[in-house]
């Protein structure tokens, strides 16, 4: 069985308070995009040693299986329910350490793909609490839809926004952002407009208005990739922004652009050019 995990941005994050836990409190509207990996399963012999196993291409995975978000989300239903023996063949193309939420994907997808294998009849909203063990925006990928989320982004809530008929220009510089880095200069605070009503408006008036939280933090420390916002708006993005906490950037437009020629402008990054659904 093969399936197609795909990647998220963020239209808009707002950084809104500090937990007692040391996390913090976020809104940000999760949208779909059509980049992919794809994922594989296939059931393994029963005299194999082991119960799962993944391997892992055009992404290298150096640490144990154990850590890796698709086998995660296995042993996460194995703890509840008896399965077969698995093997995973993941194709990355989805950039990592990107803010696009690609391991979540994988992992989200690797459940529907196990209950569907299985045979388990787990419901989304089974799905969707084994998701939130694995990663805190996994869960969005079970329903795969337009979702306000709040809380650490485990919390979802459907959210009527739709980009058809626009096109996306993606942009990941060489840069990886740790999350210590995102937060390092955050000052949480409440929003005066909610996401939730800035979406509801012209496209064309998010600009002054749908703000990401982290930019101000990676900027500092990061100048140079600063200057990707700044192309894609000079190239007649609608809108545009850093996605989560970095370092992938997208920019709306209204037209569909060339990626040879988005490549030109970004020689050392990693473009993709799609439509939006």
């Amino acid at each position: 069985m093969v399936t197609f995990p795909n990647a998220k941005i963020n239209l808009g994050l707002n950084i809104v308070e500090k937990r007692p836990d040391g996390y913090h409190n976020l809104e940000t509207l999760f949208y779909p995009i059509a980049i992919q990996d794809v994922l594989e399963v296939t059931l393994r012999s029963p005299e194999a040693d082991g119960d799962y196993s993944i391997t892992m291409y055009n992404a290298p995975f150096s640490g144990s299986p154990e850590e890796n978000l698709v086998i995660k989300a296995y042993k996460a239903i194995a703890t509840d329910h008896k399965l077969p023996k698995m093997d995973f063949f993941l194709h990355k193309a989805i950039p990592t350490g990107a803010g696009l939420g690609g391991g979540s994907a994988d992992a989200a997808f690797a459940l529907k793909m196990i209950n569907e294998i299985a045979n388990l009849s787990l419901s989304d909203d089974d799905l969707e609490r084994y998701a939130s063990q694995i990663g805190a925006d996994c869960a969005f990928f079970v329903r795969n839809k337009p979702a306000f989320a709040t809380g650490i982004g485990n919390i979802l809530t459907p959210a009527d926004c739709s980009l058809k008929g626009y096109y996306l220009v993606l942009v990941k510089p060489e840069v990886h952002i740790s999350t210590k880095d995102a937060y390092a200069h955050v000052t949480p605070k409440k929003p005066e407009t909610a996401i939730t009503e800035i979406v509801k408006r012209p496209l064309n008036e998010w600009r002054n208005l749908l703000v990401n939280d982290f930019e101000e933090s990676v900027f500092l420390k990061y100048p140079e990739i600063a200057r990707i916002k700044e192309i894609l708006y000079s190239q007649g993005a609608i809108y545009a922004s850093m996605s989560g906490s970095g370092s992938a950037f997208f920019g709306i437009f209204a037209d569909m652009k060339k990626e040879e020629e988005i490549q030109e402008l970004f020689p050392e990054c990693f473009c993709s050019v799609m439509e939006l659904q």
